[in-house]
Formats: structure tokens, sequence, C-alpha cells
């Protein structure tokens, strides 16, 4: 039970009718589980309207509703009018649940790439350190032992509320999560307070009919961050570096390979070794020690620096940061996966023409025999990212497999035939092979010394979606499969 005044306080409304006083039971957004007692708020979605389900909660006991415009229901069911009610939901949830995030040190991380890896290093790096970690992102959000698979980055405003609440029960002394740009435009980390945010890059993404009007908006929704934390801590090499800092109101620190950070990467060296990908680095500044880090690419000395700059404001030593970034991983973001003493596999999420071309770029910095990469595309979405991404396959790539991801309700050779569309702008080679299992084997079967083999796309997910079923399908059990049947291990 909660007291309906208490939990509207700091929160402007006008009673249109009703009364403010007394309590309720339950606190929901989903018309579906409204209950006697209940405080019912009326969100206005893209797809529907909240406010056209107040006859049905109400018929359904609900004491209370929050709303943006008048709706018609029995005298005796309370109406608040607020100006926002994604707005007012955030703010009535974090009350609900008694502020959890008052109870945790929580660190929040904005950007277009690199939220996910960053996320986890840094709970790796504070675990290892003795602290008690929650987190919240685009795989999943995990409590303790509980691990909950993720439908959003950022959850709605309610269900954050209520992980943190889980964390406070479960003893956890602090949360590191996704913040996406979606999350800030929509209100969904409103009231919380921020220990740490952190911005690491943005790049011209997101951008569309159901997400952000332009890159202008994008930009400013992530700036928002940083008038809701303590501390920022930027990437000051990114050239949107001093537009993300506008009304910030936040301490900043920088990290970056510019002498003028605080947090500095120096004398980079890309590691390359049969079957293996790694770098190593020197961080320079508020830190000094060298970094060895079993995951490719100059983002990863990025993601690492960012992970080091957190973890120095909580006090961990040198010892603990260096043994937990050795060890950190994260699943479907440039995972190597062992196959071959010669050549070296990964799974990445690359799913997109410019988070793609990122990936092979920076592989393309070690000089491999050669880049052989596997992908699809999904079914029911834009055929202009399968244009793009089979270009920039076609112009980085030395070999292109083109199978099936998750095709939904298309034929996947269709989906095939508009990635061809876009290889065949280039000069690059390709083999197509509908089956994602066969489509590996005949990477592996087919590796040759030196070789980087990307298996793009799927990455975290450990499904495939047709006509609306998820079937079963995680690729490191296909690999797993492959190996045994051909007699490789």
């Amino acid at each position: 039970m909660r007291n309906i005044r208490d939990l509207m306080e700091g929160i402007s409304y006008k009673v249109l009718q009703g009364s403010v006083e007394g309590e309720i039971t339950d606190l929901v957004m989903d018309s579906r589980k409204a209950t006697e007692g209940c405080m019912f708020v009326c969100i206005s979605g893209t797809a529907v309207d909240g406010h056209s389900f107040a006859a049905s909660v109400a018929s359904a006991g609900a004491k209370v509703l929050i709303v943006e415009k008048p709706v018609e229901v029995p005298e005796n069911v309370t109406l608040l009018q607020v100006e926002n009610t994604r707005e007012a939901l955030a703010l009535i949830s974090a009350a609900y649940f008694d502020h959890p995030d008052q109870k945790l040190k929580v660190i929040g991380i904005t950007g277009t790439k690199g939220k996910t890896t960053t996320t986890y290093m840094i709970r790796s790096i504070l675990e290892n350190a003795g602290h008690k970690v929650g987190l919240i992102g685009t795989i999943e959000a995990i409590i303790g032992e509980e691990h909950i698979p993720a439908a959003n980055t950022t959850p709605e405003s309610y269900v954050v509320q209520s992980y943190f609440h889980k964390m406070v029960e479960a003893g956890l002394d602090t949360v590191v999560m996704e913040v996406s740009s979606q999350a800030l435009m929509m209100h969904r980390v409103d009231g919380i307070t921020f220990e740490i945010g952190i911005f690491t890059n943005i790049e011209p993404d997101h951008i569309g009919p159901n997400e952000h009007g332009s890159f202008e908006e994008y930009l400013a929704c992530k700036s928002l961050l940083f008038q809701k934390c303590r501390k920022g801590i930027f990437n000051c090499d990114d050239p949107h570096f001093e537009e993300i800092l506008k009304g910030h109101t936040c301490e900043v620190e920088t990290y970056g390979f510019s002498e003028k950070a605080d947090f500095v990467a120096k004398n980079m060296e890309l590691i390359h070794r049969p079957g293996y990908l790694g770098v190593n680095y020197e961080v320079s500044g508020m830190e000094n020690f060298p970094v060895e880090i079993d995951v490719p690419g100059r983002f990863s000395v990025y993601n690492s620096l960012c992970a080091i700059a957190v973890c120095h404001h909580f006090g961990v030593t040198v010892e603990n940061m260096q043994k937990a970034l050795k060890a950190a991983r994260v699943k479907g973001r440039i995972e190597m996966i062992k196959v071959s003493d010669d050549f070296a596999l990964m799974i990445d999420y690359a799913h997109n023409a410019m988070s793609l071309k990122s990936l092979l770029t920076t592989l393309k910095e070690y000089e491999p025999g050669r880049i052989v990469t596997l992908f699809g595309c999904g079914g029911n979405r834009s055929k202009l990212r399968r244009f793009e991404m089979g270009e920039v396959s076609g112009n980085l790539s030395d070999l292109t497999i083109i199978t099936s991801d998750n095709p939904r309700f298309e034929e996947p050779q269709d989906i095939i035939n508009d990635i061809k569309t876009g290889i065949g702008k280039t000069k690059g080679e390709y083999v197509e092979i509908i089956d994602r299992k066969e489509a590996i084997r005949y990477a592996i079967k087919n590796g040759r010394p030196g070789d980087v083999i990307v298996l793009a796309g799927k990455g975290h997910e450990d499904y495939q979606e047709i006509c609306g079923k998820k079937y079963p399908m995680d690729e490191r059990v296909l690999i797993e499969e492959v190996l045994k049947e051909e007699g490789l291990k």
C-alpha cells in the first residue's frame, strides 16, 4: 500500500475529480494488469494510447488514473492530470519503490557504440574488487544470480525502479546501466541521480520516423544524462564532445588518446598471433599502468580506458583492474571463439552497415591473411540496410558468406538477393548458403592460416525468428556441433 499524496510529491498535477487522500495497492501502466485499488498511468504510446483504456481499468477496480487529458470514468475514480504521464510514471515509480537509487551508486552509460561492452567491463572490475554490482543493458539485467533477458536497452521507468528495488533487497551496492537516447527522450530515467554518467561516442544512428527526427535531436537527448549525474566522464576524442557538454550540471573528467584527457591511452600495440587478436597499451594521467586485453581494436582501448576512469573513483587497485580487464568477456561483442590454432573466429552483434564497417575496419589494422565475413539480415526490415551491409562487406572482406538471420515473414532467399545487390556494387567475392549452420561449417572448413572469420549479426541472440516463432539457435552451439561432426574437437 502506498499513500497517493506521497507518491505525487514533487509532481505538478491537477485534481480533475476525486481525492489524493488514501492509498493504492499497485502501480500499473498495462491495462491488462489493472487490479482493485491500483493506480493506472495512461501512457500515450506510438501505437496505443493508454487513455483509451480508462473505462476498462476503472471497471477492473482502478482507484486512481494519471492522465494528460480528461477521460470519462465513474465519479468514485480519482483523476489526476499531469503535463507528461511518462515523466510522472518515472517519478511515481521512484517513490513507489522508496527511491532505491538513493541506496545504490548508479553508473549510467550513453553513446552510439561501446555501451554494452563498457558496462560489463566496469561490472567485472568492481566485482573483482569486492563490490556487489547489478547491471541493466541491451542483453540482460543481472540482479545477483538472476539474469533477466532484455526487451529494451533501457526498460520503462517502472521496470528500472523495480530492478533497483530488487538489487537493494539482494544486498547490491552498485548498478551499472546502459542509458539509450530513447530512454532519455521518453523519461525512463527521470528521478534517478546518477553517481557517474558516461559518454562513449556519437554517430548518426537511430535517426528515423520511429526514433529521432534528426542527428541534432539524437545528440540533445544523449546530453540529457549529464544533467542527471554528479560526475560526467567523457570521451574527449569524439568530434561532438563539446556539443554533448552543453547544459551539463556535473563535474567533468575525460578519457582518450588526446594528451588533454585526464585518462590517456599511450603506446597502443595490436597483438596478432595465430588464432588470437588482442591489444596492449599504457594508461597515464590520473592512473599509470600497462593494460592488456584479449579483445582486438582501438575501440577496446576506449572501452577499457573508460572502465578504468570509472573504477578509479571506487578506489580499485591497479592489480584488480588489470586482472578483471584481462578476463572480461561480453557475449556477442567481439566474442573470440577458439576453433583453430591457424585462424581466429569471432561472434559479433554488428547488424547494420555502420557497426559492420567499424568492426571490419578495425580488423583490417591487424593485417590478417583474409577477412571472411558471414552474415544475413532480418526480414520485414529496411531493404536499404541489406544493400548497405552487402556493400560494406564486399568492400572490406576478402570473402562474404551470405546466410540467413531472422527471416521473420520473408523468404530467406529474397533477403539474400537484396544483400547480393549491395555486394554487386563491389569487387568482393561471396558465396551464399541459406542454412546458418552449414554456412558456419563452410567458414571453418575453408579457414586458412592467418584468417579472421567474423560471424556477424546475431551476437548474443540465441534464437532464429521464422514466421512469428522463435526457434533455438545459438552460434556457439552450432560451432561446437560443427567441430564435433568434422572431427576437429
